[in-house]
């Protein structure tokens, strides 16, 4: 018996140090996206599973959209989301935000640039290293590889 208390005890206390982490995640987010565009639904939907509600803007000038941002020239995606006090640009798998939330680097976001193969709302399978930048006035830096 006390070796079920034991493990009932040890797992909530790994649950709850999950939980944690997640709730430094701010649980609403404003994805901007061009209307036709439905990777970025599904990105908005990855977001969803993680317990995010997030508010979906189809629009058409998202090059104004980027650049109030603060992307930097050649980091941009198909859609802009901001999650907190960051901006996540493009496909940036869940585990990059969870990292970036945890650390609470001073930066302006994370990007992924392009529509990589196998990110939150692509299909198929991974191809290469998803290479993170985080970017802070429109300078681009390594963040992580996943």
């Amino acid at each position: 018996m006390k070796t079920n208390t034991a493990l009932l005890l040890t797992s909530g206390f790994l649950l709850l140090g999950a939980s944690n982490v997640q709730a430094g995640i701010s649980d609403t987010a404003t994805l901007y996206k061009n209307p036709s565009c439905l990777c970025c639904d599904g990105y908005a939907e990855s977001l969803e599973d993680q317990g995010i509600d997030v508010d979906v803007v189809s629009n058409r000038d998202l090059g104004k959209v980027k650049k109030n941002a603060g992307i930097p020239y050649g980091h941009g995606a198909c859609h802009t989301t901001i999650l907190g006090d960051y901006v996540i640009e493009g496909h940036v798998p869940f585990a990059a935000v969870e990292t970036l939330f945890e650390e609470k680097p001073d930066i302006d976001g994370l990007a992924l640039a392009g529509m990589p193969q196998g990110t939150p709302g692509m299909p198929g399978p991974q191809q290469a290293p998803y290479e993170i930048m985080s970017f802070t006035n429109r300078e681009a830096s390594p963040f992580l590889t996943l």
